[in-house]
């Protein structure tokens, strides 16, 4: 990786924004109508077979991680989603009117965005990122992960073809070439808005950079089935949500909490999908493959990381057989003693056994205070009052209820969550947010008041239906 001097950054940097922001100065005179047909082009320009086949074997070439139909499905079917969901959206001048408060709601741009993007999605989140971006008349530098830095250049550059072909500035859309943390983290200090997905430390970086900054917590989804489950399809999901992209996405299942009585069935469902029950000797083995270093850190092996099983075999020293789709180790406890309780970012499945609901809200509290606060968990049920108790004691922004987790997160025809490439965790996850970043979080907004019959409440009215103690 190159070394640059402070000085050549600031001026590499200072230039990339002069040319974004005056891009951004012409986008920001737009009509709705203008926008929209912008927004429509990149929707459809970025969803064709040809383009995202190019972008997934481009990714898979660079990052080795994932898989490509997974890659080809995540990019049709999230961008497709997302210019679903805004598509109708109003994004230019008065959006919104509250006659009875004399309130009108204005939206304007914040800007430069700096959006930092992950390895393990070079070629997705850079396009569902500037569908939000443009929608909401911003403009964007990308700062790609030094892994996955051709593939977001090559997408962005794909994305600036179709603007220069609909007469837009190209320069609405600037990937930085020069890569390094230093790079990053002036073009953080100088945008106006921080748009990060990606690690912790890329996180509380962009969180501490003094720019406005939305960013997003780490995944550990806990998935509980109790005895009222339909285990065929909980397995089924399971395979669905653990194996998509190879586990390269962060709302993938790490852990699954069954209930005793149907902890052996459940096991039997999961095997028939392809799933392999490590011996205590060959758990030993895939903990070490996975956490090299533990216990004197966490840090995922990243050869692991959204690789085949055959390559975290290797890693281990175990022969899986050909069958296997992903591997479950039975675990007991939480923790940092227990390192497979949390984030693992490849195809291993941790799975424990629980007593009854309150066991298991339990074990998914533990299990994500020490990764993955905030992110999401579910469960498998029909047992009303065990999904109502789980949803109101986990703390986590979303939980999913006889859904695959990792498809029903980010959006899916099949589930209510806004389409997106990122999760807000709340403050368990330490976020600002605690809902899916949406188009709303790319935009600022002026309230227009005007005056209106002012209405006092007498004493009686606030106060006389509520029994004070004397």
């Amino acid at each position: 990786m190159a070394k640059y001097t402070e000085e050549e950054i600031k001026e590499y940097i200072s230039g990339l924004m002069e040319r974004s922001r005056k891009a951004q100065a012409i986008m920001e005179k737009y009509s709705q109508e203008q926008v929209d047909m912008i927004v429509a082009a990149i929707a459809y320009g970025m969803t064709r077979d040809d383009v995202c086949d190019e972008l997934a074997r481009l990714a898979l070439d660079e990052t080795k991680m994932g898989d490509y139909k997974s890659k080809v499905g995540k990019i049709n079917k999230k961008v497709k989603g997302v210019f679903y969901e805004i598509k109708k959206m109003k994004s230019v001048g008065i959006v919104e009117e509250f006659p009875e408060k004399g309130l009108r709601r204005i939206v304007k741009p914040v800007g430069v965005v700096g959006a930092l993007v992950p390895s393990t999605q070079p070629e997705m989140i850079p396009i569902v990122k500037t569908l939000f971006a443009l929608k909401s008349r911003d403009s964007v530098i990308f700062c790609p992960h030094p892994s996955g830095k051709v593939t977001t250049m090559r997408t962005v550059d794909m994305m600036r073809g179709i603007l220069k072909k609909y007469g837009a500035p190209e320069d609405l859309l600037i990937c930085a070439e020069k890569i390094s943390v230093a790079v990053t983290a002036e073009v953080m200090r100088q945008c106006d808005l921080i748009v990060a997905t990606g690690g912790k430390a890329m996180v509380e970086a962009a969180y501490s950079s003094g720019t406005p900054a939305i960013g997003v917590g780490a995944g550990n989804a806990c998935l509980v089935v109790d005895d009222s489950a339909d285990l065929e399809k909980a397995a089924y999901n399971t395979l669905l949500s653990k194996t998509g992209d190879l586990a390269a996405g962060c709302s993938c299942d790490n852990s699954l909490i069954i209930f005793d009585k149907v902890y052996n069935k459940m096991l039997e469902e999961l095997k028939k999908q392809g799933g392999y029950l490590c011996t205590a000797e060959e758990k030993a083995k895939v903990q070490k493959a996975i956490f090299p270093n533990w216990p004197e850190n966490h840090v995922l092996n990243r050869y692991i990381v959204a690789r085949p099983v055959s390559a975290i075999g290797e890693l281990a020293g175990i022969n899986f057989p050909e069958s296997t789709k992903f591997i479950m180790v039975e675990e007991s406890g939480s923790g940092a003693d227990y390192p497979l309780s949390g984030e693992k970012m490849c195809l291993t499945l941790a799975v424990y056994r629980c007593t009854d609901i309150d066991d298991a809200i339990c074990i998914v509290n533990s299990n994500q205070a020490y990764s993955g606060a905030g992110h999401s968990c579910g469960i498998y049920s029909t047992n009303d009052d065990n999904i109502t108790k789980f949803a109101l004691e986990t703390r986590t922004t979303r939980c999913n209820v006889n859904l695959a987790n990792s498809i029903a997160n980010t959006g899916d025809w099949g589930s209510g969550h806004p389409a997106t490439c990122a999760l807000g965790c709340g403050t368990w996850g330490g976020n600002i947010t605690s809902e899916n970043i949406q188009l709303k979080h790319f935009m600022n907004n002026t309230w227009l008041a005007v005056p209106i019959p002012p209405v006092v409440p007498t004493d009686e009215d606030l106060f006389g239906d509520i029994e004070f103690l004397s």
